[in-house]
């Protein structure tokens, strides 16, 4: 029998983990208790509430029930590694306390992870609880990411998805500190599969993720997914340095002959010779970003393939 570790990582969310866990409870023993074993691993972010008092009750109810309490709030996307670094199971299910990441999905993971797939990824059709500044920023946001990023990125994706054994082993190799959990599981590759779901609205308590948090997530992904933002300024050097070239020439065909009879001024000569040193000095920059980005590779520590399997 294969054992399947849930994931959930805890912030203040004492009003709904009674609820994911009875959800769970009830779905394991209705319908996976005879075909798949269960690991509930609750990791507390620094919650200032109840909720790791609830954890605790619940797990000397239910031994298939840990719980990891950190010192203090370290970001979700810590609390989601130190629960993949936690589990022993066969696959792990990752997965957010607040119930949008509905339970009764959790099937079609299983069925498409026994099918083949080593990583199955759930992908939002809609949320009951976006508005529409929030729905539009998500659009913008994956449109830009997948013209910058390095590794593939599927619309819409969420940190709901399963990762098989050989996935998770080879996710607690990263050594990255600030990370970005589903852009790293991107990055490993393997096989992968997709379940469509529609998140319903958060039950209890407020989201933890303000705009602002939002955007820094944006703004991380960016950067750890891509080295692009680095290479802009090279590239906008480029542009302003062709640009300027044959304005410059064009002047001083102008000036010192008279096939034209434009008479640009010297402010405007001394401008175009100023936009052709700030084009310069831009490419400039872009080399140091080229050199700046493989200091960044290699800083990142990542191992320089993933091997599926070793025979």
């Amino acid at each position: 029998m294969y054992c399947v570790s849930v994931i959930i990582p805890v912030c203040n969310e004492e009003k709904n983990i009674p609820l994911i866990y009875e959800a769970l409870y009830t779905l394991w023993e209705e319908k996976l208790k005879d075909f798949f074993a269960l690991e509930i691993i609750f990791v507390d972010d620094g919650s200032v509430d109840h909720s790791m008092m609830l954890i605790a009750e619940i797990a000397r109810i239910d031994p298939r029930v840990r719980s990891i309490e950190f010192s203090r709030n370290f970001g979700k996307e810590i609390a989601t590694t130190a629960g993949i670094h936690a589990c022993t199971g066969d696959a792990c299910i990752m997965m957010d306390a607040d119930m949008q990441h509905p339970v009764d999905v959790i099937p079609a993971f299983l069925l498409k992870w026994r099918e083949g797939d080593e990583v199955v990824i759930g992908v939002r059709e809609r949320s009951e609880s976006d508005g529409i500044l929030k729905r539009w920023g998500s659009w913008f946001f994956y449109k830009i990411m997948r013209m910058i990023s390095d590794v593939p990125i599927i619309s819409h994706a969420t940190d709901f998805r399963l990762l098989d054994r050989v996935v998770i082993d080879a996710f607690n190799e990263l050594p990255e500190r600030n990370r970005i959990t589903r852009g790293l599981i991107d990055w490993l590759g393997f096989r992968r599969g997709i379940v469509q779901f529609a998140a319903g609205k958060r039950l209890q308590g407020e989201p933890s993720y303000s705009t602002l948090k939002l955007v820094q997530l944006a703004v991380t992904s960016m950067i750890s997914l891509s080295l692009l933002p680095l290479r802009i300024a090279g590239y906008l050097g480029i542009f302003i340095v062709f640009f300027s070239v044959p304005m410059g020439l064009f002047m001083l065909v102008d000036r010192y002959t008279s096939y034209t009879s434009l008479q640009f001024t010297g402010s405007a000569i001394l401008a175009v010779i100023l936009m052709f040193l700030i084009g310069i000095v831009l490419i400039c920059l872009g080399l140091l970003a080229f050199y700046i980005g493989h200091i960044y590779h290699e800083s990142q520590g990542r191992p320089m393939y993933i091997a599926r399997n070793r025979k």
